[in-house]
């Protein structure tokens, strides 16, 4: 309860935080199970959470599902979070471009190759910011 007080987790996180400090694997379980009846823990309520902590802070889809599959979080509650927020990444990516750059053209191919990793890294598809590239 300490640790839900605090933020939501994923099931695989408090089990994780769980094992570090109890041994008996069984009554982890146990207890984690009876949070979920109880709808103290919902993987998806951490889903939603998460997702939109990750979208405000300029992240793109391929990061997000990448950092939720090492959260343990299923696709299927991505894709339904996802489809649920109904986010513009090609607008996100957007924004994020003119924080991270402004809107200084692309002069030689060093700096459009730097830009096109930075915009991967953060989880954004050549799709979503390949029209900044030609500004």
């Amino acid at each position: 309860m300490d640790l839900l007080a605090r933020r939501e987790h994923s099931r695989r996180e408090l089990e994780q935080k769980l094992k570090k400090r109890f041994k008996d694997l069984v009554s982890i379980e146990a207890q984690l199970d009876r949070l979920a009846e109880e709808r103290l823990q919902s993987d998806i309520r951490y889903t939603e959470s998460f997702l939109r902590q990750r979208v405000n802070r300029g992240y793109g889809p391929a990061r997000i599902q990448q950092e939720m599959r090492q959260k343990g979080i299923a696709d299927g509650d991505l894709q339904n979070a996802l489809a649920a927020l109904e986010v513009d990444w090609v607008r996100q990516a957007e924004q994020v471009w003119l924080r991270k750059f402004g809107e200084t053209p692309v002069d030689d191919i060093k700096e459009k190759a730097r830009r096109d990793r930075f915009m991967r890294y953060r989880g954004f598809s050549g799709d979503h910011f390949q029209h900044l590239m030609d500004f």
